[in-house]
């Protein structure tokens, strides 16, 4: 008899509403319905679906939930459809600052399967979200759950409650967690299109596949927006099902982002980031860290950063502390001014990456030297 393994098929690091600095308004449910996209990575025979209330200080009611293939938009493929258990009931109720684990769902998917997630909050709810998906959720009121297509429905570009989906597999698959900022949440890329760096990376890989944990406007040494890179390790790195090897990007949002971080506080947060990795037995791969000297948004610290950035990157190109260093700062600059973004790689707000963009950072991850399951 096999004995099948719960590997992470999908990943949506979400963020505290409550946090002072916000790059969109949270959004408050009643009486609603959130139908939100998922792209799992990997082929799996079943499913189980990961959603959190860990920022909450109540109860939060789920009044029931279905999952089905996505059409297109928000219509789903109405045979596909599958109503989501919890302990065997349709509804469930997640503790303040907990989360919840769905039962086993019988629903086999394929690397690339686009699924749509239905989940009716009957009740006031403020849940954890994600602020920049590049993906659409649909929100209509009442539960809309089993609607073939949502009609009279609020798009919004944003995602709640949901953290993963993970998929059952006969044999251990191997996950490179791509963990950092906006650069891998995808930023800048076109909406919907699914060509952000780690969607390029993930298909470049012979076997395995990657899962995405970026968070724009995360730093790795200071809280919000999300708690910082050195927090939410353990959940969002050696918590996830298969991972085999992490993949990093950090350090513009700490160099602008309400202060400028030292280089000795930088270089030593990544220095302890690695050492983390390294004793839980995995490889990691960091990124230097890329321009944004032409940062259109008001407020920012990119004058103070700038001459950071040039140091730790120094420090980057030269450490042994990572298994391998990426130059995606050198792969993305101007030539003409390398504190800029070269401008057909440029998003058009001078600090993040469009679809070329996204993909030259991803090809600057040197396939050979990844573990050999990934090859």
């Amino acid at each position: 008899m096999t004995t099948q393994h719960w590997i992470a098929g999908y990943r949506a690091p979400l963020v505290n509403p409550a946090e002072v600095i916000k790059l969109a308004e949270p959004r408050a449910f009643d009486d609603e319905t959130v139908r939100q996209v998922v792209r799992v990575a990997g082929s799996g025979s079943r499913l189980r679906v990961l959603l959190t209330n860990r920022y909450g200080s109540e109860e939060l009611a789920i009044g029931t939930a279905r999952i089905a293939v996505r059409k297109t938009g928000g219509e789903i493929v109405p045979e596909t459809e599958q109503q989501v258990l919890f302990e065997g009931a349709t509804s469930v109720r997640i503790p303040a600052g907990g989360d919840v684990v769905s039962d086993p769902i019988e629903f086999a998917v394929t690397a690339g399967t686009e699924l749509a997630l239905s989940l009716y909050l009957p009740e006031p709810a403020l849940p954890a979200f994600a602020q920049f998906p590049v993906e659409t959720s649909w929100i209509s009121t009442g539960d809309r759950t089993g609607d073939a297509a949502p009609s009279d429905a609020e798009e919004v570009a944003a995602r709640y409650l949901l953290t993963g989906i993970d998929v059952a597999v006969d044999a251990g698959a191997p996950v490179l967690v791509a963990f950092g900022d906006s650069w891998f949440e995808g930023f800048g890329s076109t909406h919907g299109a699914n060509r952000r760096s780690v969607d390029v990376l993930d298909a470049r890989l012979a076997t395995g596949w990657a899962v995405n944990q970026g968070i724009g406007g995360n730093r790795l040494l200071t809280d919000e927006i999300g708690e910082h890179g050195l927090a939410r390790f353990e959940r969002d790195v050696l918590s996830v099902p298969g991972v085999a090897a992490v993949w990093t990007n950090f350090g513009i949002n700490d160099l602008i982002l309400a202060g400028t971080a030292t280089a000795e506080a930088l270089i030593a947060g990544f220095t302890e980031l690695a050492a983390r990795v390294h004793a839980a037995g995995l490889p990691v791969y960091a990124n230097t860290i890329g321009p944004f000297g032409g940062a259109i948004y008001p407020g920012l610290g990119v004058a103070e950063g700038i001459p950071v950035r040039r140091a730790v990157n120094e420090w980057l190109r030269a450490t042994d502390v990572f298994d391998a260093v990426f130059d995606v700062a050198a792969a993305v600059e101007n030539p003409a001014d390398r504190d800029f973004i070269r401008p057909d790689l440029d998003s058009g707000d001078g600090m993040h990456l469009n679809d070329a963009g996204a993909r030259a950072m991803a090809e600057t991850v040197d396939l050979t030297v990844l573990p050999a399951v990934f090859r």
